[in-house]
């Protein structure tokens, strides 16, 4: 399913945290000891996997303004289009937005009664084939009903066929042969050339909500229609306000809908890119909630220190990671590399951003899999561990010769740029240590901090980048961020890798039918993926939320969907 990224917007860290690390940060490795190990365990064993204050819908107040902050304001509307993959704008289209399914804390979906009556998977003919019902009240804010157009236009949009449309991913999309009407224009058949086992993210924010056929017909309306505007909802809450100037959506509930009248009055999100500023704000008073980043511990101490407020933490999909341009001059040989993974402390780097959050402290060994799943294997091998001197053998060999302070080759500096959002402390503070680690190895690092509304759209999604952290926002479906990130010609295969073996390793775990089977691949693919240093994980993402006392159904989700309709306050 689709993973949604994130900047290090809203990810801060104090300067203060640099210095733990001392001045060469590289030259001491801070391996774990067995004692910390073992406490990291037992707070991942502690950890819920849902954090909500869940109360029924009957005993939620009815009004009220839910006042929340976003980190990065899109231009892109459209969760379908690459542009439009970031965490923050998914967080805006769920109230407005149709999901056909939703998945609870134990990422076990069930259809969603809002949007569908009645959901099918069977074998038809040796074919799998998915019959959703749409609910007959169903239908778009500009009275045109939901029907099975929709999910055809959505599909013919995502499956890679038309290479003018730019889908973030064309997982479980591509699999599909084709999407009929059934009995009536309220009943769609979903046919798969081949079976899929994660076909319960379609049609939801595991892949993208449902957008309405006019606007998916071709790659000028994807492109177009929802380009700083949002013209079709179809949700509990509608569209008041789309204010650029102060980059705020303001939400009201919209009187047609066909559901359960939406507990709340009104959702705002305002964009707060500076990440200290966010929790000032809770602490003023002017936001119900937000998010606690890793590396904030300052921020989480004050956080618990305001008045009728509480920390509501879950277990999630999310992770932080380096990204590593296998395109880039200097960084197309894999030795190469290579060389940067060895020469690169993760153990420091997930110390510095995790201290005092009250978080584990654990370094992530897996692309695929979080440290609290079943399926979860340590792949890393000798790469994930530091080792200065194997770096500095592999730039030998490669030609890379040390010449003072940094390498040459044919007259020219081994230099890599490590891209930043501004105004993010943690990316500030990984891209200075990742500096003084590499310039031990005799690579130089220079930082380039670039705005933070920028930082995916001009940068990392056009490959101008060497090295660049950020967050992969995962989905109860982990197969599908295979394909997405790591298979070559994937719009969100940022680093723009190329890798036969890695390709053919996640089409079988695509072909896999049997869930035991396509976790086993998994792991054997995660093996190549960490061989060629596309993407190097540092930790699993705190899922650390301040939330005022009296705000019910809503806090850290971990793997569940809110359901919007229900989100509000007890008193």
């Amino acid at each position: 399913m689709k993973v949604r990224y994130r900047a290090a917007a809203g990810l801060a860290v104090l300067a203060l945290a640099v210095a733990a690390c001392g001045g060469g940060g590289g030259s001491q490795n801070k391996q774990p000891n067995a004692e910390q190990s073992k406490q990291a365990q037992e707070q991942m064993a502690s950890t819920p996997s849902v954090a909500i204050n869940p109360v029924p819908y009957e005993q939620v107040k009815d009004g009220g303004t839910f006042t929340l902050s976003i980190g990065q304001w899109p231009t892109q509307w459209n969760g379908n289009h690459v542009d439009g993959n970031q965490r923050d704008t998914a967080v805006m289209l769920d109230p407005i937005m149709p999901q056909l399914m939703l998945s609870d804390e134990n990422a076990e979906f069930t259809p969603n009664p809002d949007y569908v009556t009645d959901i099918k998977n069977e074998t038809k003919d040796g074919k799998q084939v998915v019959t959703y019902t749409l609910n007959e009240k169903a239908t778009w804010s500009d009275g045109t009903p939901i029907t099975y157009k929709d999910l055809q236009a959505e599909w013919k949009a995502n499956n890679g066929e038309n290479k003018k449309f730019k889908p973030a991913s064309t997982d479980g999309w591509d699999k599909i042969e084709s999407i009929e009407k059934g009995d009536s224009d309220k009943v769609a058949v979903v046919t798969f050339k081949e079976p899929y086992l994660e076909w319960q993210g379609l049609f939801t924010r595991a892949t993208s909500w449902l957008f309405p056929a006019e606007h998916m017909g071709s790659p000028e309306a994807v492109e177009k229609d929802y380009l700083q505007k949002i013209p079709v909802t179809a949700g509990p809450f509608k569209v008041e306000s789309i204010d650029e100037g102060t980059k705020t959506l303001t939400l009201v509930r919209d009187d047609k809908w066909w559901g359960k009248k939406a507990k709340l009055d009104k959702l705002i999100f305002r964009a707060i890119p500076d990440p200290s500023a966010e929790v000032n704000a809770f602490a003023n008073g002017e936001l119900d909630a937000v998010d606690i980043p890793s590396g904030s511990p300052a921020d989480l101490k004050r956080a618990k220190e305001v008045p009728n407020a509480e920390i509501r933490k879950a277990l999630s999909p999310n992770w932080r990671h380096i990204t590593v341009n296998n395109q880039s001059e200097f960084l197309k040989d894999k030795s190469v590399r290579q060389a940067i993974q060895y020469a690169i402390n993760r153990d420091v780097i997930t110390q510095s951003d995790l201290k005092d959050m009250e978080w584990p402290i654990q370094t992530l060994g897996n692309h695929v899999f979080m440290n609290n799943d079943k399926r979860y294997v340590d792949n890393s091998g000798d790469l994930g561990k530091y080792n200065l001197e194997k770096a500095k053998q592999l730039l030998d060999a490669a030609g890379w010769k040390q010449e003072g302070e940094v390498r040459k080759k044919d007259g020219k500096e081994l230099s890599l740029d490590f891209v930043i959002p501004a105004s993010t402390p943690t990316s500030k503070t990984e891209s200075e240590l990742t500096q003084a680690m590499l310039k031990e190895a005799g690579v130089k690092v220079e930082v380039k901090t670039v705005p933070v509304d920028k930082f995916f759209t001009d940068f990392i999604i056009k490959g101008d980048f060497d090295l660049v952290a950020f967050s992969w926002i995962g989905t109860p479906l982990p197969f599908g961020g295979l394909p997405q990130i790591y298979k070559t010609g994937s719009e969100s295969n940022f680093p723009k890798s190329n890798d036969p073996a890695v390709d053919a390793a996640i089409d079988a775990v695509g072909k896999a039918t049997d869930p035991a089977k396509a976790a086993e691949l998994a792991n054997a693919a995660d093996k190549l993926i960490w061989d060629m240093v596309h993407t190097i994980p540092l930790y699993q993402l705190p899922d650390i939320r301040a939330v005022k006392k009296t705000v019910a159904n809503y806090g850290a989700p971990g793997y569940k969907y809110f359901n919007w309709g229900e989100v509000g306050f007890t008193s």
